[in-house]
């Protein structure tokens, strides 16, 4: 018998068939996987994110700037099925957590460790377990978790328009880019990555480098092209808390999710480090200022100043107002078109 002898192709349906080819055109990987994201902690605890899921996108190998190539492979990062009460495991330094996934696939950690965490980068991995009583391991992903040093300033950035060209405030523009560009093709606001480089300390070897957040609006479905435009581009790296994961029924959405989750995850940040002094970093396309007034008026000495960028041409008046009642708080502001009006800002308040 030949070693191909025991396959019997007449057993698989037409619609498998069709399903086999599906995925594989698309690169999906059907069956249980996780996805772990880079957490961040304190000396005394630490918090790490992920999803579970049953069908998701393989990781991108090859970036081109071709249409059809960079279409499809926005359209493969919505074609996710999110794991609901699925049982997730952390493993920590001999350690053991368990979760269970919410419906949308997302589990969370939160964990105090047995021993104080000097700064530094810890390894952590999680395990995704069969239902069943022997609670087998079919799945398993392994991130970091980030405790940053204690240094002068810590810095909290969106993303979309802020850094990243995007037309957040333009659907049809915004899923232009998405569809025709790829994550190394897309270029940041000209001055950003200077500006970010230079606030990160990365080029001065005599001070700690200053500890960088993204929070965005973006879904976590974005969570690997965010990166690696941010590699691509030389930005400082950081620690990515994002927006609810979509499925591709709901793709034409993309950006436009409830803002109001923005300002509770950058009130997790504030918590995890009640000591650190903060700069916050956004735009006027959506609701930045508004969100950022917010953080101001609950945590004003945790601030020590917001800089907002000037998308449009004309400055808003909404942002004018919001900037009174922030610097009536005694935080700084400034509102800029171009960043190097924001470096020349940050040299002169001692940011750089």
């Amino acid at each position: 018998m030949s070693p191909t002898a025991s396959y019997i192709p007449h057993r698989v349906s037409f619609i498998q068939k069709i399903k086999i080819k599906f995925f594989r055109l698309f690169r999906l990987r059907r069956g249980p996987s996780l996805k772990l994201y880079t957490g961040f902690g304190n000396k005394d605890s630490c918090t790490i994110y992920g999803h579970a899921l049953s069908l998701c996108p393989l990781p991108r190998k090859k970036y081109r700037r071709v249409f059809w190539i960079n279409s499809l492979a926005l359209l493969r990062m919505f074609m996710v099925k999110p794991m609901k009460d699925a049982t997730v495991k952390l493993l920590w330094d001999g350690e053991e957590w368990e979760t269970v996934t919410q419906k949308d696939g997302f589990f969370k950690f939160e964990w105090k460790p047995s021993a104080t965490l000097p700064p530094g980068s810890y390894p952590v991995k999680a395990l995704l377990m069969k239902k069943n009583a022997s609670l087998k391991t079919i799945a398993t992903a392994e991130a970091e978790v980030i405790v940053p040093s204690s240094t002068q300033f810590a810095f909290i950035s969106d993303i979309d328009d802020t850094f990243l060209v995007s037309h957040s405030t333009n659907l049809r523009k915004r899923l232009f880019v998405l569809l025709t560009e790829n994550a190394r093709s897309r270029r940041p606001f000209e001055g950003a990555v200077n500006h970010y480089r230079a606030l990160h300390g990365i080029d001065d070897h005599i001070k700690e480098d200053n500890a960088f957040f993204y929070v965005s609006s973006s879904e976590w479905n974005l969570y690997d092209y965010i990166r690696e435009f941010v590699r691509q581009n030389h930005l400082p790296e950081g620690v990515y808390l994002l927006n609810q994961l979509k499925t591709f029924s709901k793709l034409f959405s993309t950006g436009q999710g409830n803002h109001d989750g923005k300002f509770f995850r950058i009130v997790r940040i504030l918590e995890a480090y009640p000591q650190q002094v903060f700069v916050l970093l956004g735009d006027d396309s959506q609701k930045d200022i508004d969100i950022y007034a917010s953080i101001v008026l609950h945590f004003p000495k945790n601030i020590y100043c917001v800089y907002i960028r000037r998308v449009r041409i004309a400055g808003k008046p909404h942002v004018r107002e919001m900037q009174k009642e922030i610097e009536k708080a005694g935080v700084q502001f400034f509102y800029f078109a171009h960043s190097d009006e924001a470096i020349a800002h940050s040299k002169s308040i001692g940011l750089i």
